[in-house]
């Protein structure tokens, strides 16, 4: 069965073999206080912290979560745990350097100049019903649904300031 994907002329070229096994493994936000993003990511966000790594001669720790809720291939051995974490895709690294905190650190979310990083993004079964849990655990919101013209999608806050795009996938099928 042949597939066929996007294309954007001149730009997607076909896969190299060379390439065959690459995995899209993580995107690192650097994080000012732990035990505040954790909260976050996990409780709000209902990730899971899969692997912990400190480097106590660089005085920094990473902390590394995925979604889903399947984790019964994931081994109680830590060196096996920390191979499997590293070839999973779609992971979300925090790093966290020792000295900082949330009072003495603040990040640039790359959405005010100079822009660059934007957002990460999270499909939810349940748009309105997300959206109104996060309203009701005190989450900023940088767009609200009812905001602007894209009532199919929602932009809240985490607590060092990254934007994180919240919609239903298929209330995205229907923009296109």
């Amino acid at each position: 069965m042949t597939r066929h994907f996007e294309q954007a002329d001149g730009l997607c070229e076909e896969k190299d073999p060379a390439t065959n096994g690459f995995v899209f493994n993580q995107t690192m936000l650097r994080i000012a206080d732990p035990v505040r993003s954790l909260d976050f990511y996990t409780r709000i966000m209902g990730m899971t912290l899969l692997r912990k790594l400190d480097f106590p001669e660089m005085q920094f720790s990473l902390y590394f979560l995925c979604a889903g809720e399947d984790f019964s291939d994931i081994s109680d051995d830590v060196a096996k745990r920390t191979e499997q974490t590293f070839a999973r895709p779609a992971m979300l690294e925090l790093t966290h350097n020792w000295g900082d905190t949330a009072e003495s650190t603040s990040y640039h979310n790359g959405n005010s100049d100079p822009r660059g990083f934007g957002h990460i993004g999270f499909h939810v079964p349940d748009l309105e019903g997300a959206c109104q849990r996060f309203e009701e655990l005190g989450v900023e919101f940088q767009k609200r649904l009812a905001d602007g013209s894209m009532n199919n999608l929602a932009f809240i806050k985490d607590p060092d300031g990254y934007w994180i795009e919240i919609f239903d996938a298929k209330g995205m099928a229907a923009v296109n």
